[in-house]
């Protein structure tokens, strides 16, 4: 199978992703490099904030795509996530009709004029154009899922009005999931699939440092360190590396250049999210910051 990224390698990956930013281990780099070449989805599943939605964004960044998202929650359906008719231009366009005396209008309005593209259809027809992000898969339900099935191994749309759209080259497809609840095995078979853990405190460190470049090699540090405790506690809602850099660039505001006790509680509303959650952190705080 031949594409425009036969040529690339998982360290020129990783250097072109660091490039923008963002930053691969092995593994992870890896997926990505298949799932280019291969033109498969790539299903990343993993816990809130280290980074899935961030790496599709990314990769549209690099390669000069746009960035098509769809965010699913409970109760998508097809007119949120393929397309819909804009039946207020509808009868706007046969009031004018009627007015002028005309009464042919059945063909004229279910065509692309009244036609309302959502992501996946737009997906479609940008097709390599694009990188196509469905977000947070598993808030959809399970008819949503099934329906996905079909997309992902055809790539077609089909619109009872004006017939099947099929694309023309695939996008890049990424799938992300919390894992609210678990996937189907059919639409995990049609996609590669990468678990994204916390990182290292390590290559945590790193990426606050290339996200945040201002800030000291000690703060990033302590930060991260503090973070992995709170991980460690019994917390409803871990923090994620996202929180990691908020609450960083949080303390690099406020001129803190060393975490204390004090600057952690009065920050602590950026990394931790969850009201009890930040009730047992701040009681905690002396565990946190050591």
């Amino acid at each position: 199978m031949s594409s425009t990224f036969d040529s690339l390698t998982v360290p020129g990956l990783t250097e072109d992703l660091l490039a923008q930013g963002y930053i691969a281990d092995r593994g992870l780099a890896t997926s990505v490099l298949l799932a280019l070449k291969l033109g498969k989805p790539l299903l990343l599943e993993g816990e809130v904030g280290v980074g899935k939605t961030e790496l599709a964004k990314t990769l549209a960044t690099m390669l000069g795509r746009d960035l098509i998202r769809l965010q699913c929650y409970e109760g998508i359906d097809i007119h949120h996530a393929v397309y819909e008719w804009d039946y207020a231009r509808q009868m706007l366009h046969i009031r004018s009709l009627s007015q002028s005396g005309e009464v042919d209008a059945e063909a004229d309005l279910f065509g692309p004029r009244f036609l309302l593209e959502r992501p996946l259809l737009q997906a479609v027809r940008a097709g390599e154009r694009s990188v196509l992000l469905i977000d947070e898969v598993d808030r959809a339900d399970d008819e949503f899922e099934a329906f996905l099935l079909e997309l992902l191994g055809d790539f077609q749309v089909t619109i009872p009005e004006m017939g099947t759209i099929r694309a023309e080259a695939r996008p890049i497809v990424i799938l992300t999931s919390n894992r609210t609840r678990e996937l189907h095995d059919a639409l995990k078979r049609r996609c590669l699939y990468t678990w994204i853990g916390f990182p290292p405190a390590e290559r945590e460190v790193q990426i606050v440092r290339t996200r945040l470049p201002e800030v000291g090699a000690a703060l990033a540090g302590q930060v991260v360190a503090a973070v992995n405790r709170l991980r460690e506690m019994d917390l409803e809602k871990p923090p994620g590396v996202a929180e990691t850099i908020d609450w960083t660039e949080s303390l690099d505001a406020l001129g803190v250049d060393t975490l204390t006790d004090d600057a952690a509680l009065d920050t602590l509303g950026a990394v931790v999210k969850d009201r009890d959650d930040l009730e047992f952190a701040s009681k905690s705080i002396q565990d946190v910051v050591t």
